[in-house]
Formats: structure tokens, C-alpha cells, sequence
């Protein structure tokens, strides 16, 4: 698209005609349509960077392996997975939103995309400097306290916290779901807790079936397989409805803390601009990946429910975690150490 004149100064008459042309195809509809129509039928051009903001063999790094294969395919271009970790996902992060906005440059990233930019400064803003591609999939939180723990239940637990301030509950660092879910309980209970910080989910997840810690909101993913082995007591989970890998566990909203609701997520993200057909043919050829049954079973196993669903839909949710998860943080005082 020609640029504008600079400053105030008067175009010359190159560029009057330029700009009459501009405002021609303004008009009738093509200067937006033509260019970002045209790119998508090329698209793509060549092979596709997808950046993962997690190291190599966590959940997200896997998620991305897992389908990378099935989107060269679907996608007539290699798929080349980049893990750009650190920083609690910021680093690849900042990555993605640096990119070129053609669509050969995209990355999975988790929710705290979100809620780091809310408790302390990050050099990118997640409404405005990445575009919504899709939203993959939910995975809830699992509140599991040690076997030999005389907590059953959600009602046990507050009674238990409110008689002993201070109950411990660990997390894989401050700011992402396991925590934030901790402390969005400790609020709607009326409770104090003590959370307990450690460099990832596993340390705290063996720390608690010792019995260091008294309980924990552990990722599904990563907690679920303590709970079939019988060395952590599942008690509720904080997804909106119960979890189809655990049907006979309640969730926290229906055992009496109904605002007690939180997942992490796992979604495809763009830097800004991205032509809207590109992000609509990535959004399309995702979705029809994942929701493959076999696939959708697959990711299910691992404790992640797709959502799928449209680029629209991820950036209206998107709004609703920036102001949910804010109102915690601001509520709870949750601060970078």
C-alpha cells in the first residue's frame, strides 16, 4: 500500500495521483480485500516456523510435536518446531511478536501468556502485539493433597485451612495456573494459604506426595498420572464441568465455590497483522487436526480437552482472562519475588 506524504508538507503530483488511487480503491472495496486475499491463496510459500515458549519435553513442547507432522501435511510445507524457552514463556514470546505478520512465523504458547503480563512488566502485550490464531485446548488444575491426608473433600479443606492458617500449597512458579488457582480459592474460602514456589511442577508434585507441602492445584497433565497410581488423592478440579478422565471427581464450583473456575491453556498465536484469510486458513486446517477423534482422544489422554472453535472466539476469551485473571492478582497482591 503507498505510504502517505511525511509531516505536513504538500504532495507532489506523483503522489496526489497516488493517493487519488488510493482513495479509488478505498472506496470500492479492494485496497483491503485484493492484497491480504491474494497472499492467502499463496499461502504457504515456503516452510513454517513454529515456535514453542517452552523447553524441549514439557507438555508444550510435546502438544506442538505431537502435531507437527499432521500440519506439513495438511499445510504442503515443512513445519519446523523452534523452542525458544525462558522467562516463563516471554522470550519466545517476544519472538513470535517480532515476526514478520505473513502467517510462516507462529508459536503455541500457554496461559501464562496472560497473567505474566499482568504481575509484573513484560516486553510484550498479549492483546495488542500478538494475533489470536486458535485456542487448542484446556487443561484443568487438580486439587490433590498427600494419600495419608485426613482431607476428602472441598468442604474438609476449608474447614481444615480455617482451623490452620497457613496450609501449604506448591506450585510451578508464581503467575501460572497453579498458583493463580490457589490463590483464587484461598479468596472465595476466606482463607490463608502459604504458596510455595518451586522451578517446575514436578518438584512440587513429589514434595507433596511426601508430604512437605499439604496440597496442590496440580496441572492434569502432569498430576494426573500421581493420582492413577494411587500416590495423590484427587479432590475436585477447577475446570467449568467435571473432566472426562476423572468423571467421579466434582469440581470446586459445584462443592460450594462457584467462582472458583480456572484452566491452563494451550493456543496458536501470530504476531499482530496478520491479513485476516491467512489467520482464517491457519485457524481451519488447525481445527481440523485436532478435532479428529483419534486426535481428540489422544490430547484427552494427556489431560488436555480441545476446544478448537473459531480465531474470533480465542480473542473474546483472551479479553475475559486478562480481566479475570486481573482481578486475582490484584486481589490476592500477587507480586514477582
Amino acid at each position: 500500500m503507498t505510504a502517505e506524504p511525511a509531516g505536513g508538507g504538500r504532495p507532489s503530483t506523483k503522489g496526489k495521483h497516488r493517493m487519488m488511487r488510493r482513495r479509488g480503491l478505498l472506496g470500492s472495496g479492494l485496497a483491503l480485500a485484493a492484497p491480504p486475499l491474494a497472499s492467502a491463496q499463496g499461502f504457504p510459500s515456503r516452510p513454517i516456523r513454529l515456535v514453542v515458549t517452552f523447553p524441549p519435553g514439557g507438555t508444550t513442547d510435546i502438544l506442538a510435536r505431537q502435531l507437527q507432522p499432521k500440519m506439513s501435511e495438511l499445510f504442503g510445507q515443512p513445519v519446523v518446531v523452534e523452542n525458544r524457552s525462558g522467562a516463563s514463556g516471554a522470550i519466545g514470546t517476544v519472538e513470535i511478536a517480532r515476526s514478520a505478520p505473513d502467517g510462516h512465523t507462529f508459536g503455541m504458547v500457554i496461559s501464562t501468556v496472560i497473567s505474566s503480563t499482568l504481575i509484573s512488566r513484560q516486553p510484550y502485550d498479549a492483546l495488542r502485539d500478538l494475533t489470536p490464531i486458535q485456542l487448542l485446548a484446556r487443561v484443568a488444575d487438580i486439587l490433590v493433597v498427600p494419600m495419608s491426608s485426613p482431607i476428602r473433600t472441598v468442604s474438609d479443606l476449608v474447614e481444615h485451612a480455617k482451623r490452620n492458617p497457613g496450609l501449604t500449597y506448591g506450585s510451578p512458579g508464581i503467575g501460572t495456573s497453579v498458583h493463580i488457582a490457589g490463590a483464587m480459592f484461598a479468596l472465595a474460602a476466606g482463607v490463608e494459604m502459604t504458596h510455595v514456589p518451586y522451578r517446575g511442577g514436578g518438584p512440587a508434585l513429589t514434595d507433596l506426595v511426601s508430604g512437605h507441602l499439604n496440597l496442590m492445584f496440580g496441572n492434569a497433565s502432569s498430576t494426573l498420572p500421581f493420582v492413577r497410581d494411587g500416590q495423590l488423592r484427587a479432590i475436585a478440579v477447577t475446570s467449568a464441568q467435571r473432566a472426562p478422565y476423572l468423571p467421579n471427581v466434582p469440581t470446586v464450583a459445584e462443592s460450594g465455590l462457584p467462582g472458583v473456575v480456572i484452566d491452563e491453556w494451550y493456543a496458536f498465536v501470530g504476531p499482530a497483522g496478520i491479513p485476516r484469510p491467512i489467520v482464517e486458513r491457519l485457524n481451519a486446517g488447525l481445527n481440523s487436526i485436532v478435532t479428529q477423534p483419534a486426535e481428540r482422544a489422544r490430547l484427552l489422554d494427556m489431560g488436555a480437552e480441545v476446544v478448537a472453535g473459531s480465531a474470533d472466539d480465542f480473542a473474546r476469551f483472551m479479553r475475559e482472562e486478562v480481566d479475570k485473571i486481573g482481578r486475582v492478582v490484584r486481589a490476592a497482591d500477587i507480586r514477582m519475588e
